[in-house]
């Protein structure tokens, strides 16, 4: 298993040490009205953006017995860059090797700390949350600048999910929609691309999400 963090212009950051654990935590949002009567109703509202979080440490010397790979990164570089990728606005992608987990995220946050006895190695608690593309249209663009002009269309735009290698409906439905067993909402608006055979996807296909 190997945990890699790659920016846009593909810069790669690949961990030493494995974390011992990853957590990913989904939310589903609602909105509480206030009934007459004096109770309360939640009506849901959708999921969250996720949050994928791990913890570990970047050592300041070679280990074979818990490091990945050798020449280790400097770890004081390692965590620069960290802060560098947290201060952008770029998504980043994140890759855990024998998961599902291939996405674009944004690192939203991270924390690191120093340990008596083990000089040079910086530990840290990094947070993830998933990043989906969007579209923000002026007022401008949404109610026409001139007389005649035809509104523009303000249909919120879909999102959409690019093959790549190793992916299935199964596993593309459980790391974006939260659920494995979504797969085939994403066959459903898609199988004029897909075709009759829905195991059967190719990289670079573009899916609309639901």
């Amino acid at each position: 298993m190997d945990f890699t963090l790659e920016d846009p212009n593909s810069l790669l950051l690949h961990f030493p040490v494995n974390p011992t654990e990853v957590n990913i935590r989904r939310d589903k949002s609602f909105e509480t009205i206030t009934l007459i009567s004096g109770g309360e109703l939640d009506v849901p509202q959708g999921v969250k953006v996720k949050e994928i979080a791990f913890s570990s440490f970047f050592p300041a010397q070679y280990d074979a017995s818990y490091c990945k790979y050798q020449p280790l990164p400097n770890p004081q570089t390692a965590m620069n860059q960290l802060n560098t990728w947290m201060e952008s606005r770029e998504p980043l992608r994140l890759r855990i090797t024998g998961t599902d987990v291939n996405v674009l995220v944004m690192l939203s946050a991270h924390n690191s700390s120093f340990k008596g006895g083990e000089p040079g190695d910086v530990y840290f608690d990094v947070t993830f949350r998933t990043w989906q593309d969007y579209k923000v249209r002026t007022l401008a663009e949404r109610i026409g600048t001139s007389v005649g002009e035809a509104r523009p269309d303000i249909k919120p735009v879909s999102a959409t999910y690019t093959v790549k290698s190793g992916d299935s409906l199964w596993a593309i439905a459980k790391m974006n929609l939260g659920s494995g067993n979504r797969w085939r909402e994403i066959y459903d608006m898609n199988r004029e691309l897909i075709g009759d055979n829905s195991d059967v996807i190719q990289v670079g296909q573009e899916l609309v999400m639901p």
